[in-house]
């Protein structure tokens, strides 16, 4: 399918909002003098980008340190992981015993036992809060490096929830937090968030021989009143740099990095986790039992989909699946033990598939994986089985991006609830996440960017030892 909207049909102000469609991706809010000054800035200064990516694995409700990096097993049974414990791959440390398939890798990766993320409401603040302007991290990284990549028309910024591999799944929750917000840096900046396969991967494909493509004809001829809009208004420059736009996003295959079926089976079959997980086999007195069956199924292909993106110059993917990591053991959410079995397995097998793809490919130096909730759990298990909300510690995972690796960052006290070294802070976090993607210092010399935005990078620490 390709479409364009027609100005000489629509009102001025219609044609400038929605100056480009191309199917489903719409460059709606970026203007053309935006395509141009960024192309501009590539072309006439130094870029302040890295050649890196970040990958955030959002895990809503607040997973528990204990069950996951840090299971106290010298604690009280009260304390202490519900799960056991494994050994990891790097001598004396231990994790939660469901994550046996990260427990093997832990050398290739870093946990942080002090990460505080302040209080312990149910929203999204690693991703999206105050400290990021109230926007998503991603777009703090767009505003700097475009919304297009303009070689290959992939969006710079992009969310991905479980419709986006999964037609069945239900919708992305929402009532916690705006994952698509772009707070103060306008529409243009927000992430793309691609649905299930019906709309987006169909919408993006060219319906046209590819023989036909390849002298532009068809292409341009659906530009002409584009053109003659320009002419006529005096409005739009530069309509050729429009056309290239366009031609470019059909011809690099946009709509390829967004279609698992063009990946190799065998890679596919190695992020799955149908396999290894049975939603039938979740007990349907939890009414969080659908959540876990879409977590469950689309956690691994979402992390496939986030490196075929990263791959093809995507620089910050949001990924979250849905609100399984509250495990109160009350109507809703499962006990700690039975819920790691919904939500912990499937997420050990999904990471450590996309770590082994990632060593296997060679990008470790290039792409960032992020792992961390809103919040922990309680120190002491409830009456229940499962723990409650907790803001004074929190499991943090952080892999590749050219970061040290095999690292225990920080220590928890006995109890497992508070820091025992100094807190590592979701501004650190920020940080370290815009320090890995960007050259801080250039970026305070490049002209047209925001003050505000490097306000928000110096209001951390990168996390040292990293």
């Amino acid at each position: 399918m390709l479409s364009f909207c027609n100005p000489l049909r629509q009102s001025a102000n219609n044609s400038r909002r929605d100056f480009l469609r191309v199917g489903g991706f719409g460059l709606a809010g970026l203007t053309l003098n935006q395509i141009l000054a960024q192309q501009a800035r590539g072309s006439d200064q130094k870029s302040p980008l890295r050649d890196k990516s970040v990958v955030f694995l959002f895990m809503h409700g607040g997973p528990s340190q204990f069950e996951t990096f840090d299971p106290k097993m010298s604690a009280s049974s009260s304390i202490r992981s519900a799960t056991g414990e494994i050994a990891t791959s790097i001598p004396g440390v231990s994790f939660g015993s469901t994550f046996e398939k990260l427990a093997q890798r832990a050398h290739l990766f870093n946990i942080v036992r002090s990460f505080v993320t302040g209080d312990g409401n149910h929203d999204i603040k690693p991703v999206m809060s105050k400290d990021s302007l109230n926007a998503n991290l991603g777009s703090l990284y767009s505003r700097v490096a475009g919304p297009i990549r303009t070689q290959t028309a992939i969006p710079t910024n992009v969310a991905l929830f479980p419709r986006a591999v999964e037609p069945e799944a239900g919708p992305a929750i929402d009532s916690f937090g705006n994952f698509e917000s772009s707070g103060e840096f306008g529409s243009a900046f927000a992430p793309f968030v691609p649905g299930a396969g019906v709309g987006l991967q169909q919408d993006m494909r060219l319906n046209l021989p590819h023989d036909r493509l390849s002298d532009r004809r068809a292409l341009l001829a659906g530009l002409d009143s584009w053109k003659r809009f320009a002419e006529a208004n005096k409005t739009i420059d530069g309509s050729q740099a429009l056309q290239q736009l366009a031609f470019d996003a059909l011809i690099n295959g946009v709509s390829d990095a967004f279609d698992l079926k063009q990946e190799d089976p065998r890679v596919i079959a190695s992020y799955d986790t149908r396999p290894h997980f049975n939603p039938d086999r979740i007990d349907k007195k939890w009414n969080n039992h659908k959540h876990y069956a879409d977590h469950g199924t689309s956690i691994g292909k979402l992390l496939l989909l986030a490196r075929r993106l990263c791959e093809r110059g995507c620089g910050f993917v949001t990924i979250t699946t849905s609100f399984v990591w509250d495990m109160h053991a009350d109507i809703n959410n499962a006990t700690m033990r039975e819920g790691m079995g919904y939500v912990g397995a499937p997420f050990d097998h999904a990471v450590a598939a996309f770590i082994d793809d990632i060593e296997a490919r060679g990008l470790r130096d290039k792409i960032l994986l992020v792992c961390c909730g809103e919040m922990g759990r309680s120190p002491t298990i409830n009456a229940a089985g499962g723990r409650d909300h907790w803001g004074n510690l929190a499991p943090l995972m952080l892999y590749g991006g050219g970061l040290k690796t095999g690292q225990v960052i920080g220590q928890s006290a006995r109890d497992g609830g508070t820091p025992a070294s100094d807190a590592i802070t979701i501004q650190d976090l920020i940080a370290t996440i815009m320090h890995t993607l960007l050259d801080v210092d250039q970026v305070r010399v490049t002209g047209g960017l925001p003050r505000n935005l490097l306000d928000v990078v110096a209001r951390g620490t990168p996390i040292r030892g990293l």
